[in-house]
């Protein structure tokens, strides 16, 4: 076969990974973000309900109620000064850059996180789904410090292993389902593999710069603002990142839950009647509070 036959055929055998854009969005002055949402990845963001790529320097949301699901700030190094987070868990917590806090809502909690006075805090706000048998568990919440997660430093890169297992190396376990959670820098020409364990799915959000993503046969090049899901197979699945510049991007990564649900605004329960009943139940203060903190 002919040298630039065989080019060919390996060039249309490539396959490109799906990419979302996040939609940008303002609250006020204090509060720009670009959101990710399940409906628009068809299924493939499974178990993730939404993604928020924020930055905060005021108080913007007030105390507020979620059920079913579990709300996970992931703070990163070049936030500046305190992240409060309250809850009505009875938790007052200074979250300081590069930190983790996971709140298990489970059948109802609430909570208020806001940036101190000249803060400015770097983030992201995860929502991930419990399955139907966790929705109406008790509450919990882990908080993670910067200083407790493990580093992993190789040619070219820096991984911060916020929750979970990379590499052979272990972090701290999600109260909920288990996650993986890596933050990753990569200096120019740098490139980091990561494998995704068989029955589970990843996604990865570009923070700055750009990356080149191989999985298998199939590529992407994501610039920042931009996100790739990867979807579970019956196999381990090998990603190999890479950027010719510096670059910074995130990879969570959970088994998919592949359960109907219903989500609105806070709550994400498993019919439309559960919803309703949490919305009433969070009117009549049955949720919690956090006027005692």
């Amino acid at each position: 076969m002919p040298y630039d036959l065989c080019n060919l055929n390996e060039q249309t055998e490539q396959k490109e990974l799906t990419q979302v854009q996040g939609k940008p969005f303002a609250i006020g002055a204090g509060f720009d973000a670009l959101s990710f949402k399940h409906t628009m990845y068809a299924g493939a963001m499974d178990p993730l309900i939404m993604v928020d790529h924020f930055t905060m320097t005021t108080p913007t949301f007030g105390p507020h109620a979620h059920a079913g699901l579990s709300a996970v700030s992931i703070l990163f190094e070049d936030s500046e000064g305190i992240f409060n987070n309250k809850d009505s868990l009875g938790n007052d917590i200074d979250l300081m850059p590069g930190d983790l806090y996971w709140l298990k809502a489970g059948r109802g909690a609430v909570h208020d996180e806001k940036p101190r006075e000249d803060a400015r805090t770097h983030a992201l706000q995860v929502f991930v789904n419990l399955p139907a048998r966790m929705k109406y568990d008790a509450p919990d919440s882990l908080h993670v410090k910067k200083a407790d997660m493990p580093v992993i430093v190789g040619q070219g890169y820096r991984v911060r292993l916020v929750l979970g297992e990379s590499n052979g190396i272990k972090g701290a376990k999600s109260p909920a389902l288990p996650m993986t959670i890596v933050d990753v820098d990569l200096e120019a020409g740098g490139s980091f593999e990561h494998q995704v364990p068989s029955g589970q799915s990843a996604w990865i959000l570009g923070v700055d710069g750009a990356i080149a993503i191989r999985d298998g046969d199939a590529t992407a090049d994501l610039k920042s603002g931009g996100s790739v899901p990867i979807q579970a197979q019956d196999q381990t699945q090998d990603l190999i990142i890479s950027g010719n510049s510096k670059a910074h991007f995130v990879i969570l990564q959970a088994e998919p839950l592949r359960e109907p649900f219903v989500q609105r605004g806070p709550f994400a329960m498993t019919t439309e009647a559960e919803v309703e009943a949490m919305f009433a139940a969070h009117a009549e203060d049955e949720l919690g509070s956090i006027d005692d903190l």
